[in-house]
Order: C-alpha cells, then sequence, then structure tokens
C-alpha cells in the first residue's frame, strides 16, 4: 500500500495550479484558509467513519464536509471534494493541507517556524522573536506559536528540519551530559 504522502502528492500539486490560476476574489491565500479548514475537517475520525460507511452516498459525504467548512467553496472546490469523495480519499485531506502549504511557502519563499515558549508571549514579544528568526534563516516565517512549561524558560524553535533550542531544559540536559560524561 503505497503511503499517503505519495498518494497525497498529486492531488496537492493539481490543487495548487488550480489555486495559482485562481481569480483575484479566491487568490493563494484564500484556497490556503480553505485547504487547511479541509485538512482539519478530513482529519476528524468521525468525518473519516462517515466517509468510509457504504450507506452514505458521495453527495452526501460532499454535503456534510460542505456543510462543516465555514468559508464558502467556489465551483473548483466543490469539484475536488466531489473528485476525493467518489474516490475514496477524505482520509487524505490532512496530508493534502500539508503538501499544500508547503508548495505555497516554496513559492513565497518562506517556511512554517514552529515556536514553543515556556510562557505566553506578547503580540510585540512574537514579532521582535520573528523577526530576529527571520534574520536567522533567511526567509519569512509564518509562526505557531504553543506554550510548554517544561522548557522551564526560554524558546525552541523548529523550522523544517533545522532545531533553535534556548530552553532551559535544553541547558540543564546539556549540563547533564557533560557532568556524566
Amino acid at each position: 500500500m503505497a503511503e499517503n504522502a505519495t498518494v497525497a502528492r498529486p492531488y496537492a500539486e493539481a490543487l495548487f495550479r488550480v489555486a495559482q490560476a485562481g481569480k483575484e476574489s479566491f487568490n493563494l491565500a484564500a484556497w490556503s484558509e480553505l485547504v487547511a479548514e479541509l485538512a482539519q475537517v478530513g482529519a476528524h475520525p468521525e468525518v473519516q467513519a462517515f466517509a468510509r460507511n457504504p450507506k452514505a452516498s458521495a453527495s452526501d459525504v460532499s454535503a456534510a464536509i460542505t456543510a462543516l467548512v465555514k468559508s464558502p467553496l467556489n465551483t473548483e472546490a466543490k469539484n475536488f471534494l466531489a473528485m476525493l469523495v467518489e474516490n475514496g480519499r477524505i482520509s487524505l485531506l490532512p496530508e493534502i493541507g500539508a503538501q499544500f502549504q508547503a508548495l505555497k511557502n516554496a513559492v513565497e519563499g518562506a517556511a512554517d517556524a514552529d515556536i514553543t515558549s515556556a510562557f505566553d508571549l506578547s503580540a510585540a514579544q512574537v514579532s521582535e522573536l520573528v523577526a530576529t528568526l527571520e534574520k536567522k534563516f533567511s526567509r519569512k516565517l509564518n509562526p505557531v506559536v504553543t506554550v510548554d512549561p517544561a522548557l522551564i524558560g526560554g524558546v525552541r524553535v523548529v523550522v523544517g528540519d533545522q532545531v533553535l533550542d534556548t530552553s532551559v531544559r535544553a541547558k540543564l540536559q546539556q549540563m547533564r551530559v557533560a557532568l556524566v560524561a
């Protein structure tokens, strides 16, 4: 059986080409939001179970997913969703969403930055941190900030496969390794 990433790639690339060729009223940013919403809905176990139910028709599944999405679906999005339902590929929506975001980031020269902090950060602190990180990583960053008190202090930043860990927990672990060695 093929991996989800392999099966989802052609769907994500086709949807991305449609998004790039889209009208100004439904631009790449709007598509990105819609695809993220679809990915979130498609990841839900109850939605996946309903999509696999042999008693549910394709139109019922499409209508249910359309009702769960807050954003209005244009014709292309409805066709895309109908095609996924007919092919039994609703479970791929989270992976399609991730690959779509990666394609969008590649075109924009950006990357997603997962920032984990020991404490809540204000908007000003986040923007200052992102500005510093953009200089370090030499690209525009889309931050996602989470709080993890286990870090004790500092932040942990993951951009792609690069990790910048300035947390107190990491420094304590480094000291432990040095003392044990």
